[in-house]
């Protein structure tokens, strides 16, 4: 394993970890999500976004990653993050804008992710910069009405400069996203819209990075959109592909556990 790999996997288990902890503290749910996406956060929030370019958790119930990767990148202080949840805090169980830069726009309830980042990569067009938009949806948002219409303008108006990423983990609120509407998350039905297409392991940082790089070297005039295959707690055993994990908090001593198996599974190598 390269230095690179290791530090890749080591920040993947401390922000896991800080993302535990904040849900510890609060007593809270959506877990499961935020586990499934933070490594695709790694990948563009973290390591790949540029000042001009804008990033949009569409997926907003998974705020508690969002503010961990804000905090590692500084934008959120340790103070601030430490009020997460609590009675006038500017991070709020959903994202809430106009308080910090990373988060522009108030995000979660579905479907609007998309429609914004769409609008936003079409002013860039018509200014001419050369600014990208990044758009984190789960694989359930792809359900929505709104989420297609925004997907045909950004074929229409050419938007080569917006990235979609799809969560790709399988569950939403009460089911199997393929139970409830069908796969909507499939690559042959964006790439049949217009989209270029590509498809990773979600949880794979390396895979991930070298996706986004050719993704926004490319400007062919057409969107794009990375569908990621992730598992929903990611990290963690008990949580891993289990529904119930989309609204539970955590036990004292599932706390615990979890924080003791992303210690092992992330940071062993650090410590080895």
């Amino acid at each position: 394993m390269t230095t690179e790999a290791i530090d890749l996997q080591t920040l993947q288990g401390q922000l896991r970890l800080k993302i535990l902890g904040l849900y510890h503290q609060a007593h809270a749910g959506h877990i499961g999500c935020s586990l499934s996406c933070v490594d695709l956060m790694i990948g563009t929030l973290v390591m790949r976004k540029r000042e001009q370019d804008t990033f949009l958790l569409s997926k907003g119930h998974a705020a508690a990653s969002l503010y961990a990767c804000l905090n590692y990148t500084g934008e959120i202080s340790d103070e601030v993050l430490e009020s997460y949840y609590k009675n006038g805090t500017t991070l709020p169980a959903h994202p809430a804008p106009n308080q910090h830069k990373g988060i522009p726009f108030a995000t979660g309830s579905l479907g609007h992710g998309l429609p914004i980042g769409s609008g936003i990569a079409h002013a860039s067009k018509l200014l001419n910069d050369d600014s990208r938009v990044f758009v984190l949806m789960s694989d359930g948002e792809t359900n929505e009405g709104t989420t297609w219409e925004a997907a045909h303008f950004a074929v229409q108006r050419g938007l080569d400069n917006l990235v979609v990423l799809i969560d790709k983990n399988g569950l939403q609120g009460f089911d199997q996203t393929a139970n409830v509407l069908g796969d909507t998350a499939d690559v042959r039905t964006w790439a049949t819209m217009g989209f270029d297409t590509y498809e990773v392991d979600g949880h794979n940082v390396p895979e991930i990075l070298k996706t986004i790089d050719q993704v926004t070297q490319s400007a062919n005039g057409k969107p794009k959109v990375v569908i990621a295959k992730t598992v929903k707690g990611k990290g963690v055993s008990y949580m891993e592909n289990r529904l119930e994990w989309h609204y539970l908090p955590m036990t004292p001593a599932q706390y615990e556990q979890a924080h003791a198996e992303v210690s092992e599974r992330y940071l062993s190598a650090q410590v080895a």
